[in-house]
């Protein structure tokens, strides 16, 4: 079966990963997806992703085959790596040979993790949407070097384009937590308004006598208002140790 053109297996590419990101799917598999397609494009052995974590959540990593994904796993373990350096700085890291002094120290089981995997150089590019860097994609040769004939530029059009698809599904994810904080607050409230009205007219008293009521028993008991305010529609709660605490 004949090989396609570079041009058309990045438009592939591409589309896959638009796919992915425009799908419902978990993270770990974008990330699985721009490494496949970065072995397939970018004539490396092998390539990984690590994504740091949104505020909460510790890093994400997925590679393109068992070996990059172990060795990524292990380098967040670690805290050491090409990965780890090139989410810090923000920049790039070209061709750095593993059993080079610098690479044995900076990442000493990192370095000699890889090599025993038969990697033996590693390029490293950051996933970023302008100064907001998310992750890196690391490359791995088998051979001193670079990505050949120029393709480390797609390298970096494929993080980029990774890049900006997350910080729009984390955008999104934001906005709808905050659109459920927001109809659960409004909901909160309604129901207490109502068990205000409730209270006050089985009580025969005022709408903010109900309501020193409601929040003495909530305050008493150590729980929600909302969650009393529904007990008084439901008529299921009873408000003696407010009554006695006042």
């Amino acid at each position: 079966m004949p090989v396609q053109p570079l041009e058309e297996r990045l438009a592939v590419a591409f589309v896959e990963l638009a796919g992915t990101l425009a799908d419902d799917l978990e993270v770990g598999h974008v990330l699985q997806t721009l490494s496949e397609c970065c072995v397939d494009l970018l004539d490396v052995s092998s390539a990984g992703v690590v994504l740091a974590g949104a505020p909460g959540d510790g890093p994400t990593s997925a590679g393109s085959d068992a070996r990059a994904r172990g060795l990524e796993r292990d380098g967040v373990d670690w805290d050491e790596g090409p990965s780890r350096d090139c989410v810090r700085s923000g920049r790039s890291l070209e061709g750095v040979l593993l059993d080079h002094p610098d690479a044995r120290t900076s990442w000493p089981r990192f370095s000699r993790r890889a090599l025993e995997l038969g990697f033996h150089s590693v390029t490293a590019v950051p996933l970023r949407l302008r100064n907001q860097v998310v992750g890196a994609l690391t490359l791995f040769l088998d051979r001193a070097g670079t990505p050949a004939d120029g393709r480390l530029g797609l390298g970096h059009a494929l993080a980029d384009f990774a890049a900006i698809g997350i910080l729009q599904r984390r955008a999104l994810h934001r906005q709808t937590l905050l659109t459920e904080q927001l109809e659960t607050a409004l909901q909160s409230r309604i129901l207490i308004e109502q068990a205000k009205g409730a209270l006050a007219q089985r009580r025969q008293i005022s709408v903010d006598e109900a309501f020193v009521l409601l929040r003495g028993h909530a305050r008493s008991q150590r729980r929600r208002l909302s969650a009393v305010a529904q007990e008084v529609l439901d008529g299921t709660t009873d408000l003696s140790s407010a009554e006695s605490a006042e």
